[in-house]
């Protein structure tokens, strides 16, 4: 875990009860899944991050697609479910929706937090592709029953 994450988790720790993240499984008409890779953190990741004080889990989820990988949905996501990620704290769930219905409005470039994405076959993932993402992906594309810890 970096340093980065470490500071933000301590944070939020002290100034929220609980997290909630939202990820997103963007899939293409050929049912590549959309795979992002962070700056500050290893390995290639569904997009998504933390819902804020206020907002919904849809509303972040829109917001985090396109920060991340200018995609717009144009068609509501089917909720494929809630996990306990305890990685960085015994408060943090994250969500995971599927995304098929959506638009990308235009190549997303690398920033500071994001350093590539791209669209992968669900069989040709990149080799260091995180567990959580690969497990998530097998239950949504493999027909694997949800586990409840990611």
């Amino acid at each position: 875990m970096s340093l980065v994450n470490r500071l933000f988790h301590f944070y939020w720790r002290f100034s929220r009860g609980l997290t909630f993240g939202v990820r997103g499984m963007v899939l293409d008409g050929d049912g590549r899944v959309f795979l992002i890779k962070h700056s500050y953190a290893r390995g290639w990741h569904l997009p998504g991050g933390g819902v804020e004080a206020g907002e919904t889990l849809l509303e972040a989820l829109a917001r985090e697609l396109f920060e991340e990988g200018r995609i717009q949905m144009t068609a509501p996501p089917a909720l494929h479910g809630v996990f306990f990620h305890p990685l960085y704290s015994r408060r943090d769930h994250v969500t995971i929706y599927v995304v098929r219905d959506f638009r990308q409005t235009e190549e997303p470039q690398p920033n500071r937090e994001i350093a590539a994405h791209g669209f992968f076959p669900a069989d040709a993932l990149p080799a260091d592709t995180t567990a959580g993402t690969r497990t998530r992906i097998a239950e949504v594309l493999g027909g694997q029953p949800p586990a409840e810890r990611w």
